[in-house]
C-alpha cells in the first residue's frame, strides 16, 4: 500500500517525459503481488462456484424427484384402473351370464375396509340404503357366495362373510340334491357341510351351492343356485349322527376388492 502512494505521488510530480518509466517499473514491482492476489481469490472463487452449482443440482434434483413422483402417481393409477377393468369386466360378464339369480338387481360396490383383525369376518363395503341395498341382503362374486348385509348407512354397508362364525346357509350339494348347512368349522376359514344325513351318497369334487327357498315356512335369505365351494373331503364315524363334510369355498375371503349386492324388491326374511 505505501508503495502504490510513493508512485502515485511521483507520478504527479514528475515531468510527463518521466512518468512512463516510473509507472512502468512500478507495474512491474507490483505484477507479483497481482498475481499471487490473482492465485490467492482463485480456490475461493472455484469454493463459491462449487456451493452455487450444489444448490442449483439439488434444486434440479428436488424438481427431478418431485417430476418422478408425480409420473410414479399417474403409473399407479393407470395400473389400478386398469386391473379394476379386469374385474368389473368380470362381474359384468357374471351379471349378464344366465347364472345372475332372477329378480335381483346388481349394485357392484367396492370393498372399503378389510377386517380388523384376524378373528374379524366382516368388510365394508361402498354401497348403502341410498343404493336399495337392506339389512340381510346377499352379497356375491363372480366366483361365489361372499356373505350377507348385517349393517348400514346411506352410502355404506358392513357384510358379514361367509366364513363368520355367525354365518350359516342352507346349502344342496349340486348332484345329488342333498340339503346341508353351510357353516364354519374348527379350523380358521374352514367351511363345512353340516348336517348331511349318512344315507347321502356325498363325494370329494361335488358343488355345493345355495338352496333357496324351499317351503314359505323356512324361506331362505339368499337365491338358489350360488356356488358356495367344492367338496374336499368326505367322512362319518359310528357315532356322530351325520356326515363330516369339509368344503374349499370358491371365493378368496383375504384378497375381496370389489362385490356385487343383490338387492330385490321381494321381502327379505329376517335372519334367524
Amino acid at each position: 500500500m505505501l508503495l502504490s502512494l510513493v508512485l502515485i505521488t511521483i507520478s504527479f510530480r514528475e515531468p510527463t517525459t518521466g512518468l512512463h518509466g516510473v509507472q512502468s517499473a512500478g507495474a512491474t514491482v507490483l505484477h507479483p503481488f497481482e498475481v499471487g492476489a490473482e492465485r490467492l481469490a482463485r480456490p475461493f472463487q472455484d469454493v463459491y462456484g462449487y456451493f452455487r452449482g450444489l444448490v442449483h443440482a439439488k434444486n434440479e434434483n428436488k424438481q427431478l424427484r418431485a417430476q418422478l413422483d408425480r409420473a410414479r402417481q399417474v403409473l399407479i393409477q393407470q395400473q389400478s384402473a386398469s386391473q379394476d377393468n379386469v374385474k368389473f369386466r368380470a362381474l359384468l360378464k357374471y351379471i349378464d351370464s344366465p347364472q345372475f339369480p332372477a329378480d335381483y338387481t346388481p349394485v357392484v360396490a367396492r370393498i372399503i375396509s378389510q377386517p380388523e383383525g384376524e378373528f374379524s369376518q366382516r368388510v365394508v363395503i361402498s354401497a348403502g340404503s341410498d343404493s336399495g341395498i337392506r339389512q340381510d341382503t346377499p352379497v356375491v362374486t363372480d366366483d361365489g357366495l361372499v356373505g350377507r348385509v348385517t349393517d348400514l348407512n346411506g352410502g355404506a354397508a358392513q357384510v358379514t362373510l361367509l366364513t363368520d362364525d355367525e354365518s350359516a346357509v342352507q346349502a344342496r350339494d349340486q348332484f345329488t340334491n342333498a340339503i346341508g348347512l353351510v357353516r364354519l368349522g374348527q379350523g380358521q376359514g374352514q367351511l363345512i357341510l353340516d348336517r348331511v344325513s349318512k344315507d347321502e351318497n356325498i363325494q370329494v369334487g361335488d358343488v355345493i351351492v345355495t338352496a333357496g327357498t324351499r317351503s314359505r315356512q323356512y324361506p331362505s335369505l339368499f337365491p338358489r343356485g350360488i356356488p358356495i365351494g367344492q367338496v374336499v373331503s368326505v367322512g362319518q364315524t359310528d357315532t356322530a349322527p351325520y356326515k363330516s363334510i369339509q368344503i374349499q369355498p370358491y371365493v378368496n375371503f383375504g384378497s375381496l376388492d370389489s362385490v356385487i349386492a343383490l338387492v330385490t324388491k321381494k321381502t327379505i326374511p329376517a335372519a334367524p
